[in-house]
């Protein structure tokens, strides 16, 4: 069984305690785990990545001042700063249909995920412009939770709002990135709206599949003008050609 999972089985035992060699790896765990949620986001790293990448990137922040707050104040941190509604709502495109689609990349409860998230990305952009349709800029949001996605969507004028966000840290899984969408997100927005695709990683479900998974869900919430419950994830298999153009470097 101990091939199969990360979970802590089959531990064993030394006298009436686990083996030392167990407990100083539950030991790292657990401040690895720490360390994921109360180490800052280097976003400035993750936007060098996205623009060589040659997307374009945008920032927001929530309403919460600094990490601790954030921690203690879950609201503040589903809310977007009216600042950054502003700044976000200048850069809508002057076009006359709306992007279809408004990605955000939130810290979340971990900054370590946020490196999963330039992989998925690279599979999941070009599958989706390739399915016609349109992106926003990529946002960039500190101090996040799943909501603000909403707000950042409503301020670009997107149909759909997916956001990546570091999920809460398990033992075994510090760096697991979930991704939410949400069609047609609107302040308030009740989580049963939403659809997730979660642990996204490499131990966990890798980049390819997510970016498969998440391509057939976001095009059938634009086509079916809904999302959440009534949405069910009924993609096919993963089809063996499914290895979209790489973006522009």
């Amino acid at each position: 069984m101990k091939d199969f999972t990360d979970a802590r089985v089959a531990l064993g035992r030394s006298g009436t305690s686990l083996p030392t060699r167990d407990l100083l790896a539950f030991t790292q765990a657990h401040a690895a785990a720490r360390d994921a949620v109360h180490e800052p986001a280097d976003l400035g790293a993750l936007r060098r990545t996205l623009e060589a990448l040659g997307e374009p990137v945008l920032d927001a922040r929530s309403l919460a001042p600094d990490r601790p707050t954030y921690l203690r104040r879950p609201d503040l941190g589903r809310t977007l700063h009216p600042d950054s509604a502003a700044h976000l709502r200048a850069q809508r495109s002057p076009g006359p249909r709306p992007p279809d689609v408004a990605v955000i990349i939130a810290d979340g409860l971990s900054a370590a995920a946020l490196t999963q998230a330039p992989p998925l990305l690279e599979l999941l952009l070009p599958a989706l412009r390739g399915a016609g349709l349109s992106t926003a800029p990529i946002t960039l949001a500190s101090q996040a939770r799943v909501a603000l996605g909403d707000g950042v969507a409503l301020a670009l004028g997107a149909r759909l709002a997916l956001i990546l966000i570091g999920e809460r840290p398990g033992l075994s899984s510090p760096d697991s990135l979930g991704a939410y969408l949400t069609y047609q997100p609107q302040p308030h927005t009740p989580d049963s709206k939403r659809n997730c695709v979660s642990n996204i990683r490499p131990a966990g479900l890798a980049a390819r599949p997510a970016a498969w998974k998440l391509t057939h869900l976001i095009t059938q919430a634009l086509k079916r003008e809904l999302s959440g419950v009534q949405l069910k994830d009924d993609s096919p298999e993963l089809p063996a050609h499914f290895a979209p153009h790489a973006l522009n470097r």
